[in-house]
């Protein structure tokens, strides 16, 4: 035997380390264990703050959304018309109908902007507040929002994951040089279906029974720690085996799973399909304490496959994508909103709706991929873009900032999304002139700059 072999004790292969890694929990991987809180041993409801972010990929169009331009030449403005609210001053999109009821409960920030206009480059500027050294890499260089909240959030302890989202990364995110663990537990299967379930919060049958003999699972726990090791795969489990039986026998997380635990109405008034479903799944998350949850709302699930929000005229036909697509995303949003304020959930959580950039303010005409036949899209453009808040103990009611006659610049009160960024940390209790060390030991702000906006405070 060479003495520079690393040796284990049994006949332990890679794979059966990696297949030990999903231990009891139907596929729960190893770095999933270190962002998940060791179990509450009350059942009261935490006071923490939480986010929701809903991730709009793709891109909205803002002057087809929240930012409509009716005075505009026919070539801006397009075919939809404003409506007004239930807040004079703040006229949302006619097919935004449930919005303009519950309006006095959010504000709309239509002033930000920033300057990369490809997807990846857009996101990952966007939520970590840094210039992406690579704007095409799906994969971000700088921690994002949801990765970061996780890192500086991660002695919180409830018994549930502190990170949840619908997919691994937003297309442009990531952890980037931070430890894997902070990227959130997934739940990527359609809450809508009617065999939605989270198997990862699952024990296997053969565990099922095994769940109260703490001395076998923690002998269990300690066999995948010495595995771990023998492959350096892992160098800090400190607390192990702590969080991982927190999770096996934490019934707030499956509890917080759990849509058949809402009744019909509740489910209908967000609406049956994908993204009100989601929706509801995030409230039900953060009223469990889970603290960052980040849902993506791209196809809603419904005939007909409507697709992302990147309508350019190649993708898709603006005005009837946008007819479909709309009183899918009102019915989830204002729902949302409803339960956010109707289950006294407005100091604690907050709301922020988003997508990456805004769209080109003068229509284009293209042939469509699918179509055959010219029709219109807008463009990728960072330039100007509307974000909806809402909750997190703030003013409401409000617009914040403008753009031009033609939706093209900020007009006033122009913002970055470092602002953005900076009144998210501010509400989780996050400070964002911390630091923490990047790859090279060097020291690094959560955030390079930026400034909460005061009309929210």
């Amino acid at each position: 035997m060479h003495r520079s072999s690393r040796v284990c004790s049994g006949p332990v292969s890679r794979r059966s380390f990696l297949e030990a890694g999903s231990l009891a929990l139907g596929g729960l991987g190893l770095s999933d264990f270190f962002r998940l809180r060791a179990h509450a041993s009350s059942a009261a409801e935490t006071s923490d703050p939480a986010v929701i972010l809903i991730w709009l990929q793709g891109g909205p169009s803002h002057l087809e959304t929240y930012d409509l331009k009716p005075d505009a030449p026919l070539e801006y403005r397009g075919e939809m018309t404003p409506i007004h609210s239930v807040v004079s001053g703040l006229d949302v999109c006619e097919l935004l109908p449930r919005h303009a009821q519950v309006a006095d409960r959010f504000n709309l920030i239509r002033s930000i902007s920033h300057g990369f206009a490809n997807h990846a480059g857009g996101a990952g500027r966007f939520l970590s507040g840094r210039d992406p050294s690579r704007p095409l890499d799906p994969l971000a260089q700088h921690p994002c929002l949801g990765p970061l909240v996780a890192k500086m959030l991660e002695k919180r302890s409830v018994g549930v994951p502190n990170y949840v989202a619908s997919a691994p990364n937003v297309y442009g995110g990531g952890a980037a040089y931070l430890s894997g663990s902070y990227l959130p537990f997934v739940v990527a299967a359609d809450p809508n279906d009617n065999n939605f379930q989270v198997n990862n919060l699952s024990l296997l049958p053969q565990l099922a029974n095994r769940i109260d003999d703490r001395e076998y699972l923690l002998g269990e726990l300690d066999t995948l720690r010495r595995t771990a090791d023998c492959f350096g795969a892992m160098r800090d489990m400190d607390e192990f085996n702590q969080r991982a039986i927190g999770l096996l026998t934490s019934e707030r997380a499956r509890n917080a799973f759990d849509l058949s635990q809402e009744d019909e109405k509740t489910r209908a008034r967000y609406g049956r399909h994908k993204w009100g479903q989601r929706a509801l799944l995030a409230r039900r998350l953060v009223e469990a304490g889970v603290g960052f949850v980040t849902m993506q709302m791209q196809n809603p699930g419904v005939p007909g496959g409507i697709g992302n929000w990147d309508i350019h005229a190649v993708n898709g036909h603006l005005f009837d994508d946008t007819r479909a697509r709309l009183p899918i995303f009102d019915t989830a949003i204002a729902a949302l909103i409803e339960d956010i304020y109707g289950r006294g959930l407005d100091k604690r959580v907050m709301l922020v709706v988003s997508g990456e950039f805004g769209r080109t303010p003068r229509i284009n005409s293209q042939k469509g991929t699918r179509s055959g036949v010219m029709q219109p899209g807008r463009d990728h453009y960072p330039k100007a873009m509307s974000v909806l808040v809402s909750g997190g103990g703030m003013r409401t009611g409000q617009v914040i900032g403008s753009t031009t006659e033609k939706g093209e610049y900020p007009k006033d009160r122009p913002l970055d999304p470092n602002d953005l960024l900076a009144t998210i940390y501010r509400h989780l209790g996050i400070d964002y002139h911390s630091q923490f060390l990047d790859p090279a030991g060097r020291p690094t702000a959560v955030l390079p700059y930026g400034e909460p906006i005061a009309e929210l405070l």
